[in-house]
């Protein structure tokens, strides 16, 4: 998949208006991850959660609930914002599928763009929805860093895992669904610039060489959960929240990121 992540960002190149059977991005897109394999309407199984204009382009939450169609399961899901630099911002891969899941990550967002979260279920299925995000035109890739970069390497890779608590970062509803699915909202908060490739020091004004979170791998008491694959669309410090089986009693997170860098964490979640 990283692979794909960094072919894509270079064919991501704006769209002309034109004729209504002018190819869009989303086409170029869809069609170097899943060629010819049909993409079906997934609004009924897909609930995208995104802000109509980002507040803060640097920073912007984007999540999303699926459930998977009755005596299925999900086995991957993949979150694309068209216009980015590396579209395909974030891709799960559920080595334990489930019927329902959901994620919320904190992700750059560089321009107005079409936002896809596409679906696929055990049996090879694709589903897709979509939204559309509008921007304050930060250029938030390329936006300088928020804190000083010897600063943020002396904590990179630290994480902060916790869970939320009845009562806690969820509506009533939400508490109710959550309940009702028997699944629990994981937090990762990862202490990690972020480097774009695209962003200037500001005292050198040479570019700060890329350097991002390429994994998250989240197990769940000793067996492999889900795989995250990042991009540079993720935030500066991200934060990846997803849902987890309530049955859990222990998670285990390991970081990698595009320097190589590993780091691990580890929470017991018995007492919640």
């Amino acid at each position: 998949m990283t692979r794909i992540l960094a072919t894509l960002a270079l064919c991501a190149a704006p769209v002309l208006a034109g004729a209504a059977d002018t190819p869009t991005t989303w086409d170029s897109i869809a069609g170097s991850l899943y060629g010819t394999r049909p993409l079906q309407d997934g609004t009924s199984m897909i609930a995208i959660d995104a802000p109509y204009r980002s507040e803060n382009d640097s920073r912007t939450q984007i999540a999303a609930r699926i459930a998977a169609p009755a005596g299925l399961r999900i086995g991957r899901v993949t979150l694309v914002l068209d216009e980015n630099p590396m579209p395909v911002s974030a891709d799960f891969a559920l080595n334990d599928p489930q019927e329902r899941f959901f994620f919320d990550v904190t992700m750059r967002v560089n321009g107005p763009t079409p936002v896809h979260v596409v679906a696929e279920t055990t049996d090879g299925r694709l589903f897709v929805a979509e939204t559309f995000v509008k921007t304050s035109g930060q250029g938030a890739c390329a936006a300088p860093p928020g804190t000083d970069p010897d600063a943020a390497l002396a904590t990179l890779g630290e994480m902060i895992l916790s869970v939320a608590a009845p009562g806690t970062q969820a509506s009533a509803m939400d508490r109710l669904a959550t309940l009702g699915d028997h699944q629990r909202r994981l937090d990762v908060d990862i202490s990690h610039p972020s480097h774009s490739g695209m962003q200037m020091d500001q005292i050198s004004l040479l570019f700060i060489p890329m350097r991002y979170v390429s994994d998250v791998a989240i197990d769940l008491d000793g067996q492999d959960y889900v795989d995250m694959t990042g991009s540079i669309s993720l935030s500066e410090n991200p934060r990846v929240a997803l849902s987890v089986p309530g049955a859990a009693q222990m998670v285990d997170v390991t970081m990698t990121d595009t320097d190589g860098t590993v780091s691990s964490a580890a929470l017991s979640l018995s007492g919640y």
